[in-house]
């Protein structure tokens, strides 16, 4: 069943955020990991996008890197919905063209998969600290069994 962002954002409230990304390995296999993720708008084009927060060593990055696309699944009991599109990198190690402020967007990122902080500085050292990238997912496709 194809759906709209609004599933996805039902989702996030349910479980924390809590999600499955997929991502393809250069041998054409698929790696998999659990993420926190939620919906925000684009920081260029306003758009709702699919976001969340990895540190740029990671294989999920390195796959994107390589290979954009991603699926990301959300779940809450038999309820859940997936997220396919082309992903979007924007960190220290990945300068995108539309993002100013990384981390204003990581914070962004955070929040919208339910994340509060009561120290934003210290959270915006960490993530500085750890190379984290905000990974930005245009949605392609939405569908899921809600």
């Amino acid at each position: 069943m194809d759906l709209g962002i609004e599933a996805v954002r039902g989702l996030v409230q349910a479980d924390s955020g809590l999600a499955v990304v997929a991502t393809a390995r250069e041998d054409g296999g698929l790696q998999a990991s659990v993420v926190n993720a939620g919906v925000l708008r684009h920081p260029g084009t306003g758009v709702p996008v699919l976001g969340f927060v990895a540190r740029a060593s990671t294989v999920k990055v390195a796959n994107l890197r390589a290979r954009p696309q991603a699926a990301v699944t959300f779940r809450a009991g038999w309820r859940w919905v997936t997220v396919e599109g082309t992903a979007e990198l924007a960190g220290p190690d990945d300068p995108h063209p539309q993002v100013g402020d990384v981390p204003a967007l990581l914070r962004a990122v955070f929040t919208a998969a339910g994340g509060t902080h009561d120290d934003w500085a210290t959270y915006d050292r960490v993530m500085a600290d750890e190379r984290r990238t905000a990974v930005l997912v245009l949605p392609d496709r939405i569908y899921g069994n809600p």
